[in-house]
C-alpha cells in the first residue's frame, strides 16, 4: 500500500523535476535513535534496504549519510517527513526538515523530503508477512520504512514523468 500522498514542503524540498532520470538515490527514515537506509537502483525501478545509522550526534551522522551517498554514488537524497495522520506537523516533522536544511548546506546531493505517514505500521506489516518474528524486525524495520519512502517517491516521480 504505497502512501501517495502530498505534503507541505518548501518547494526547495519537493521540486522533483530536479532529480536526475537516472542514478541511485538513497533514501533515509530518521528516528530519535536510528536512521533507516534504502537505496534505488542506477534505473530507479527497484529499491533495496541498506541497513541503520545509529544517531549519537549531528557530526557523527552526517560523516555517515556523506560515505553512504558517495559509496552509492547518489545523485538525490530523500528524506521522510512524518507528518500527522491529519497532514499537521509534529515534533519529528520539524527534525526532519532540520536534517534536511542541514544536510541541504553540507552536501551538495539533492535533498528531498517525502510524506512517510504510517510507513513504520506498513513496515512491521510486510516483515510480518515475511515471517519475521518481532524481535528481529526491530533490526530492521528502520530500513524497511526506509525502502517504502523511496518506493513512494519513485512512484510520484513515474506518474510525474509519464503525464
Amino acid at each position: 500500500m504505497a502512501q501517495q500522498l502530498d505534503t507541505t514542503n518548501a518547494p526547495e524540498f519537493t521540486e522533483l523535476s530536479r532529480l536526475p532520470a537516472a542514478g541511485r538515490i538513497v533514501a533515509l527514515d530518521p528516528g530519535t535513535k536510528r536512521v533507516g537506509l534504502a537505496v534505488s537502483d542506477e534505473l530507479q525501478t527497484i529499491v533495496r534496504p541498506i541497513g541503520r545509522i545509529d544517531r549519537t550526534s549531528w557530526k557523527k551522522l552526517l560523516l555517515n549519510i556523506k560515505a553512504i551517498v558517495r559509496e552509492y554514488d547518489a545523485v538525490a537524497l530523500v528524506i521522510g517527513l512524518p507528518l500527522e495522520s491529519d497532514g499537521s506537523e509534529s515534533v519529528m516533522s520539524a527534525e526532519a526538515r532540520s536534517i534536511a536544511r542541514k544536510l541541504r548546506l553540507s552536501i551538495e546531493t539533492p535533498v528531498f523530503l517525502q510524506d512517510e505517514r504510517a510507513t513504520s505500521y506498513e513496515a512491521k506489516g510486510r516483515l510480518w508477512m515475511q515471517g519475521i518474528d518481532t524481535k528481529e524486525s526491530r533490526d530492521l524495520v528502520d530500513s524497511e520504512a526506509a525502502v517504502i519512502i523511496l518506493e513512494d517517491l519513485l512512484a510520484k516521480l513515474t506518474a510525474l514523468r509519464n503525464s
